[in-house]
């Protein structure tokens, strides 16, 4: 697939675009890029133009140094949708992603279609210890990374997976997974154009003041929550509450799952969002 730069807000955004349609639009998680999507990017291009980007300070896009805000992510995802010459689209945000995706509905509600929001939150906690306990254990993971990618990546993972989906993993790095993604190729992803510890700062910043909780109710734009029933990272709980603040939202849980559920139950989560854009 071609890698291709939008001139957006003063910086290069890099995307991959694929199929014909309704566009789709993927804003990937923390500390990851556009790869994250690696299960849904060609199952959605079936049905939809799909529009998978890295976000400022992560992949190949630029990674200017200062202070991000998520109001920055959500003028990019509109800057793209310029660039393109795209008056509306659907948007999917997956944890990070899905707090951009929050700004972008809030900040643009006339520029989008559908929103899907997967296992993310819409107030970071106002205790700010939290904060600071995730920006290093993200500190940490590069550091493991650049020493032992494929033990970083499987340490890595037990948060994202559920343990016999993990003892899966580790029994054969190589299995093809729906046909669409294998832990090997997730490793080698993970040395291409990683983070680096200031874009973790950078980002972390966005994170510490991430609150949109009662703006959620403004949102009129048809809305679909999924969340991952074991998620301890962004909980069940915190999705429902998302999903009870935005007017006549519909909610999905999946079950079993947790953080990346989007790849652990790929065709669960892909059907969730085919039938609910197709609506």
């Amino acid at each position: 697939m071609t890698e291709l730069y939008a001139d957006v807000n003063g910086i290069k955004i890099c995307y991959e675009m694929r199929g014909k349609g309704v566009p789709v639009i993927l804003i990937h998680g923390f500390g990851v890029k556009k790869e994250e999507w690696i299960a849904q990017f060609v199952p959605l291009s079936e049905f939809f133009k799909v529009i998978r980007l890295d976000n400022r300070g992560a992949g190949k896009s630029d990674r200017p140094n200062e202070p991000y805000f998520m109001e920055m992510f959500a003028d990019d995802v509109i800057g793209l949708m310029d660039f393109l010459k795209i008056d509306k689209a659907h948007v999917i945000g997956w944890s990070l992603g899905g707090m951009i995706a929050e700004h972008v509905v809030i900040k643009y509600p006339q520029r989008i279609k559908k929103l899907i929001l997967i296992n993310t939150m819409a107030q970071w906690p106002p205790d700010k210890s939290g904060l600071e306990m995730y920006k290093n254990n993200q500190l940490e993971r590069i550091k493991a990374r650049v020493e032992n990618p494929e033990e970083a990546y499987f340490n890595s993972a037990k948060m994202g997976f559920s343990r016999e989906f993990l003892k899966e993993l580790k029994a054969n790095p190589k299995k093809k997974f729906y046909n669409l993604w294998s832990a090997e190729e997730m490793i080698k992803i993970s040395q291409v154009n990683p983070s680096t510890p200031q874009d973790v700062i950078n980002q972390v910043n966005a994170l510490g003041h991430m609150d949109v909780l009662d703006k959620l109710p403004k949102i009129k734009n048809q809305t679909l929550v999924i969340c991952a029933e074991k998620d301890r990272q962004m909980p069940k709980s915190i999705n429902q509450i998302i999903h009870e603040s935005i007017p006549g939202s519909e909610f999905i849980v999946i079950k079993g799952a947790t953080h990346n559920s989007p790849q652990e139950r790929a065709p669960e989560v892909n059907k969730a969002i085919i039938d609910f854009l197709h609506k």
